[in-house]
């Protein structure tokens, strides 16, 4: 419980402070996150593939 109240506090100044930075600050911060995800995912189904616990 004490996890996701910190967790929606913690959205809430994320939020918060996404609405306050201009529209090509955050489209571009949301599109390098986006690109890391889909980095992070590509490189945890290739390692399941191999067979490694990395």
């Amino acid at each position: 419980m004490l996890f996701l109240v910190a967790a929606l506090l913690m959205l809430g100044v994320v939020v918060g402070t996404v609405a306050h930075a201009p529209l090509g600050f955050s489209v571009a911060v949301a599109i390098g996150i986006a690109v890391w995800l889909a980095v992070f995912a590509m490189r945890e189904r290739h390692g399941r593939r191999r067979g490694t616990s990395h």
